[in-house]
């Protein structure tokens, strides 16, 4: 759709993408209009079928209607060929058109055929229930319609073909960026955290990353099983052979431990290539470890980490949400502790602790990464992102204590965009804890829409402690929301005083820890309103 749309002006909507994402004002401007018709057609369509009450039971099928066809032998063009005409794009060919929207009106209908209740009851007179995939409908439409009998994926069909694709893409533009900002050289290595759940949704794109980037290639059969990898020559790589440092979470181990077998041995495979250091930093990373803590250079090479069997998330989300820690160093030792030990895939069946051996991998790192890959959840949503953040972790290792770049990607779009971290929390405080719209939709909901957004700033806290890229404008911006505003402040107060006193120490602590550089009198105020708030609760 935004392809045939950008074609219709003479543009190449990857070329449009690629200049918006530089700050090419004409193309930002070109990138808007492109989406706001892309919007208004696909809104076309559902009007179409959109009744009195504005709901859409039952989807009318515009490319067999008999009207439809008359009106085009009349030379009247469909309703979402009209809607991007009239958004400034005359030109627009209908026929390069029609697959996408035939598929539209598919995906239409298999929302509209929501079978949840009628599939509980089935279920419960004892008959059977239609399989089907779970995961994100916007990525994958065949998880609908709903009401069938949910399965997760085959863990041995992850990363499939489409999700390799989309990691090359991503790593591309990773390391485009990384170059730009490093005087054209290369990261040495990249710590990733990996997620079980964003790897469902997105089919292994996040792993396949890890392995495009050490320049592996995985191999699927005949029938889709991805039991194989092999090493991408240098000549087609064309870039040398990124290290990288593997942190999974507790359940992408339970449900993929045959995908850590994966990248534990793609990772060996590229340390024992017979290539030159410099284009190869998983072997030159691995040579320096195994002559210091004398073992083989494969022993060495182990770069995939996790919790123990049994042991979930590094327990740092824990420890902010509750204000329980002394140090940034606590934190980090918890990290260390609990996420150090190591998957081999020459002794399968074991996560050993292996500490010394994730301080020293984690020591030679650049750039820490994280992906954002639903519109559900974002940065400041959840404890767990900053949870499994190395960023300070890596900082405290390396021999010049340098704070390595953080980035994080956000494919939740066709147009996947890599930001640093400091500006994806800048992008997400303006849109959430900032917004007025998000802060009225939450106040709307009562008691507990307070305590969401006080949530949101305790985790915001959570980055400056583990990443320190939250800038002194969103503490005090947000001050100037939720504090300054003595209307906002009474709202808060009364819908739920024991979320607002939490506010009040989120922000205490914000400046009492030195993330938050602010005058007397705000610090003043807020020690006023943290007694305000005792009494309320206390009934004084």
């Amino acid at each position: 759709g935004m392809m045939g749309i950008a074609s219709s002006v003479g543009r190449n909507i990857d070329d449009v993408y690629r200049n918006a994402n530089e700050g090419k004002l004409d193309d930002v401007d070109l990138n808007q209009r492109i989406t706001e018709a892309s919007r208004a057609a696909v809104r076309a369509l559902v009007m179409q079928s959109t009744d009195s009450d504005g709901r859409v039971k039952e989807v009318k099928n515009i490319f067999d209607d008999v009207g439809g066809m008359f009106a085009g032998m009349m030379g009247k063009k469909k309703p979402w060929t009209e809607a991007i005409k009239d958004a400034g794009f005359p030109d627009v060919v209908e026929e390069r058109l029609e697959p996408l929207f035939k598929y539209l009106e598919f995906c239409l209908k298999q929302v509209v055929a929501d079978n949840e209740l009628g599939a509980l009851t089935s279920a419960l007179d004892g008959e059977y229930i239609r399989p089907g995939p779970g995961g994100d409908p916007i990525r994958n439409p065949d998880v609908l319609p709903t009401g069938a009998n949910m399965h997760a994926l085959d863990p041995q069909s992850i990363p499939t073909t489409a999700a390799v694709e989309c990691a090359e893409a991503v790593c591309n533009k990773l390391l485009e960026r990384l170059q730009a900002e490093n005087d054209g050289q290369y990261p040495e290595s990249v710590a990733f955290t990996l997620w079980g759940t964003d790897n469902i949704k997105t089919y292994g794109e996040s792993l396949a990353q890890v392995l495009a980037l050490a320049g592996v290639r995985p191999v699927p059969d005949s029938i889709g099983r991805v039991n194989k990898v092999e090493l991408i020559p240098l000549e087609e790589l064309g870039r040398p052979r990124i290290d990288v440092v593997v942190s999974c979470s507790g359940v992408f181990r339970d449900l993929f431990i045959n995908q850590m077998n994966l990248l534990d041995r793609g990772i060996k495979l590229a340390a024992e290539a017979d290539e030159p250091d410099e284009m190869n930093f998983v072997r030159k990373h691995a040579k320096q470890q195994a002559e210091e803590m004398q073992v083989s250079l494969r022993d060495a090479a182990c770069r995939v980490f996790s919790n123990s069997a049994g042991s979930y998330s590094a327990n740092v989300g824990i420890a902010i949400e509750n204000g329980g820690w002394e140090s940034e160093d606590q934190l980090q030792n918890q990290f260390l502790e609990r996420k150090g030990f190591a998957f081999n895939a020459d002794k399968p069946g074991m996560m050993e602790q292996q500490a010394d051996m994730f301080k020293a991998a984690l020591k030679t790192v650049d750039v820490t990464f994280q992906n954002l890959d639903s519109s559900e959840i974002s940065l400041t949503d959840v404890s767990h992102y900053y949870d499994s953040d190395p960023t300070k972790v890596v900082q405290g290792l390396r021999d010049d204590k340098r704070k390595p770049m953080s980035f994080m990607a956000d494919t939740t779009t066709a147009n996947a965009q890599v930001r640093t971290l400091s500006e994806t929390v800048r992008l997400d405080a303006r849109t959430k804890l900032l917004n007025p719209k998000f802060i009225e939709g939450m106040l709307a909901t009562g008691y507990e829409g307070t305590r969401e957004i006080t949530k949101r700033l305790r985790n915001t806290l959570g980055w400056s402690a583990t990443a320190g890229e939250v800038d002194n404008f969103v503490y005090e911006d947000a001050n100037d929301t939720f504090i300054k505003d003595e209307e906002m402040q009474r709202r808060l107060l009364e819908t739920n005083p024991n979320a607002f006193r939490d506010m009040v120490t989120t922000f205490l602590e914000a400046n009492g820890r030195g993330y938050w550089d602010t005058d007397e009198d705000n610090i003043e105020k807020l020690q006023e309103l943290y007694q305000e708030a005792e009494d309320k609760i206390e009934g004084v």
